[in-house]
């Protein structure tokens, strides 16, 4: 393979590499928990935006319960933002290889 052309690839790479985590940082990705009673919005750079908590979990005797779904439902949103990134980074590299756990 001509190594100019890889050189080139590479930097097509790092263009789109680019744009898509500007675009990602602007994403929302919604997680949830306890059917629903618990929801997180994060961005793409896992950055929580907002938080939804439904009014029949407030009650102090059930405060370790809330915490706990809290946590499940950001991790839930994380997953998704983090499967969101996978996916449009692999789109980005256009089949190009990289290493077995390369990250950006």
């Amino acid at each position: 393979m001509d190594i100019k052309m890889l050189m080139r690839q590479a930097q097509d790479v790092q263009k789109k590499m680019q744009k898509i985590q500007e675009e990602l940082a602007e994403k929302e990705f919604d997680g949830s928990a306890g059917g629903g009673m618990v929801k997180v919005t994060i961005n793409g750079a896992g950055l929580s935006k907002k938080i939804f908590i439904d009014p029949s979990l407030v009650n102090l005797a059930e405060k370790e319960i809330l915490e706990d779904l809290l946590i499940a439902a950001f991790n839930d949103a994380k997953k998704k933002a983090d499967d969101g990134s996978s996916d449009s980074i692999r789109a980005a590299a256009g089949g190009m290889p990289f290493p077995p756990g390369f990250k950006f």
